[in-house]
């Protein structure tokens, strides 16, 4: 909770510091990195500082929180709070880094804001950092002891024991603990992160999501990330590290399971998995997990992709779909539908086939979702936003919306 005289001091100049956050987050980056060049090699995804996300979300996610404790100085945004702990227990985030962090960002809103920075400013402003850093703080604490890593020794070597090729632009990978210990327990929906030596000696990491637990061991499936798109971004470093060095053999170091986006066991209501793209690998987790304890809750998977050639998992997924009791799958393709036979359900073998496919983009008005539904959400950030509208306009409520981010969340 805001002291009285700080909450005055952060309302007046939240209209200030909010509109110039951007480019205080810029200089920020530029300060810190040039202090601590290893955090930007080791730590920091380079690709989302190169395009500008990471800032994004740095930015949303200080104005976020200061709102919220303007607006509901009782409470804490804990769902907000959670998934960025989440992300920094799984990259190894210490607590020594914060003031680090303080000092840097300090230097670029005085930098940035001139004059306007008084003393008062200062000290509200203080409060507001440690209010957020010590809650998260707390919060990767408790995850880092819950996933059972001691002395901060998160990072477990893992053997590459298989690579799948799914599509032109996805590849699983199966890794097995190298020490053959057991691997550690996860929920579905959660996500590791893999760390990799580049050629220039940077240690990068990158998330990705469990696409599956086979027994012994993880499985993720990656896209490789190509150069270009609207924004001119760069290759993915980790995805084409991984698609032309890693072919089974090697050693990948692997953090244990996190993630706030998970699916609950308790319950029996029915379930919405929407994905776009890999945000499939998530779903599919979730599928799995679902077909294995026999399930019998009503099931709907929609998923979206160019055409069938570039839908990872297509034969998982109908396979799944199959094995579930009360379980169907929708499939939008932008083009080649033809593939999979556009139309309703089709006999196979004496049973109707669950699958249904579409030609254009994912229309969930269309589909006649059941009262008290929960929904999960994965994909592109535009996608998931038209999405969402279409989900609460067919009556799901807000709170039943579940989505993840692959990168920098900034937000639906």
């Amino acid at each position: 909770m805001l002291s009285p005289k700080s909450a005055e001091t952060v309302r007046a100049t939240l209209p200030a510091v909010s509109g110039a956050l951007d480019e205080i987050t810029k200089l920020f980056y530029e300060k810190l990195f040039a202090a601590h060049p290893e955090l930007l090699r080791d730590l920091f995804n380079r690709g989302n500082q190169a395009n500008g996300s990471q800032r994004q979300a740095l930015a949303g996610s200080i104005a976020t929180f200061a709102r919220h404790l303007l607006d509901h100085p009782d409470s804490r945004p804990d769902a907000l709070l959670a998934r960025i702990a989440h992300k920094h227990a799984s990259l190894g985030v210490r607590e020594d880094q914060y003031p680090v962090v303080r000092e840097h960002l300090f230097a670029a809103i005085a930098e940035v804001l001139g004059e306007a920075v008084t003393d008062d400013v200062v000290r509200a402003w203080d409060e507001v950092y440690w209010l957020m850093a010590h809650a998260l703080i707390a919060v990767e604490k408790r995850l880092v002891r819950e996933a059972g890593v001691r002395d901060g020794a998160g990072w477990r070597p893992y053997r590459v024991a298989g690579r799948v090729q799914e599509t032109d632009e996805v590849a699983t990978f199966l890794l097995r603990p190298a020490d053959g210990a057991p691997v550690p327990a996860s929920r579905p929906g959660q996500y590791v992160s893999v760390r990799v030596q580049l050629p220039d000696g940077a240690r990068q990491i990158r998330q990705y999501s469990l696409s599956g637990q086979p027994d012994g061991g993880l499985q993720i499936s990656v896209k490789r990330v190509a150069a270009g798109g609207p924004s001119g971004a760069p290759a993915g470093e980790v995805s084409g590290y991984l698609h032309t060095q890693v072919h089974g053999g090697e050693t990948l170091y692997v953090s244990p399971p996190f993630g706030d986006v998970v699916l609950s066991d308790d319950g029996d209501g029915p379930l919405l998995f929407a994905s776009a793209g890999i945000g499939c690998t998530p779903m599919v987790g979730m599928l799995a997990h679902l077909a294995a304890t026999g399930s019998r809750r009503r099931i709907i998977t929609a998923h979206a992709d160019r055409s069938p050639a570039t839908h990872p998992f297509r034969t998982d997924l109908r396979r799944l779909t199959g094995n579930l009791a009360d379980a169907t799958a929708e499939l939008w393709y932008e083009e080649g539908a033809g593939v999979e036979e556009e139309g309703a359900g089709r006999e196979t073998g004496g049973a109707v086939d669950a699958v249904t496919v579409h030609t254009g983009l994912m229309d969930l008005t269309r589909l006649a979702i059941p009262a008290g539904t929960t929904a999960y959400l994965c994909g592109p950030v535009p996608f998931m936003k038209a999405v969402r509208a279409q989900l609460l306009d067919s009556g799901v409520p807000s709170a039943a919306i579940h989505y993840e981010v692959f990168g920098p969340d900034l937000g639906l």
